[in-house]
Parts: structure tokens; sequence; C-alpha cells
């Protein structure tokens, strides 16, 4: 996504979307996940992760949780959600 925003200014917008999400169980699992990552992600994966965050809570804890397997655009990202949030 290109914008004239700096990166800090995006990892902080990134990070308050991430724990202000509307259910408590994705408040703990996307902070821990940006908590960790954010900080470390390129462009792309940036992108990615701001992608995942237009998505409903309902559809992120189920695909987060294994429950249902996420559309192939977001595989990657939940993947790697699931291993820092979750610890696998």
């Amino acid at each position: 996504m290109m914008t004239s925003e700096d990166r800090q200014t995006r990892l902080k917008r990134l990070t308050m979307r991430s724990m202000r999400r509307g259910t408590k169980e994705m408040d703990i699992l996307l902070m821990r996940y940006a908590d960790a990552e954010l900080a470390g992600l390129d462009e792309p994966a940036l992108d990615a992760f701001e992608a995942l965050l237009s998505e409903n809570d309902q559809d992120l804890y189920q695909w987060i949780s294994g429950q249902v397997p996420p559309p192939a655009e977001h595989a990657a990202v939940v993947d790697h959600i699931r291993e820092v949030a979750t610890g696998g």
C-alpha cells in the first residue's frame, strides 16, 4: 500500500488497529504479534498484515485458531501470526 505516512506513523497506526479490534481474543492475539513482529517487517509484510486487519474478527479468529483455513491471500500472514501469537 503506497501512503505518504512515514514508517513510524504506520507502525503506530497498525499497532492501534491490532489492539482495538472489538473482540478481546483478537485484541490479545494481534497485539502479541504486533509487539513481537511489526517493527521488523518489511513493507510487503506490513501490506499483508494491514490487508488482514480489514477482515472481520470472527473470520480472523477462525483462521488463526485453525478452525477454518484462511483464504490464500492471507495464508502466509495468518500462519506467521499463529506461530508468533499462539506458539505454534
